[in-house]
C-alpha cells in the first residue's frame, strides 16, 4: 500500500525529473539514483513499447531486447490499459 509520504517521496522524485535540462544532467542523475540495472530494465521497457507501438510482435521483441514475455506482457498491457504515460513519451520522443 503507498502511504502518504510515499506519495510526497514520488511526487518529489517527478518534480526532479522535469527540473532535469539536457540529456547530460538526466545522466548523471539517475546514474546517482538508480543502479545500472534499474536504469537498464527501465529504457528495455521503454523500447518494448517503442516496438510494440510499431507493431512487432512478442517474439520479435523478445529476440531484440532480451525482455521476457512477461515483461512484454506487462508493458503491452500499460499501452492498451494503463494512464497513457508510454503513449506520450513514444509520440513526443518521435516528435524530437
Amino acid at each position: 500500500m503507498i502511504t502518504d509520504k510515499d506519495k510526497k517521496n514520488m511526487q518529489q522524485l517527478y518534480k526532479a525529473v522535469l527540473a532535469l535540462k539536457t540529456e547530460d544532467e538526466a545522466r548523471m542523475f539517475f546514474d546517482d539514483v538508480a543502479t545500472i540495472k534499474e536504469i537498464l530494465d527501465l529504457s528495455s521497457r521503454l523500447e518494448v513499447a517503442r516496438m510494440l507501438s510499431e507493431g512487432a510482435v512478442f517474439s520479435e521483441i523478445s529476440k531484440a531486447t532480451g525482455a521476457s514475455s512477461a515483461t512484454i506482457s506487462r508493458v503491452n498491457k500499460c499501452l492498451t490499459y494503463g494512464e497513457g504515460g508510454y503513449k506520450t513519451v513514444l509520440d513526443r520522443l518521435k516528435k524530437a
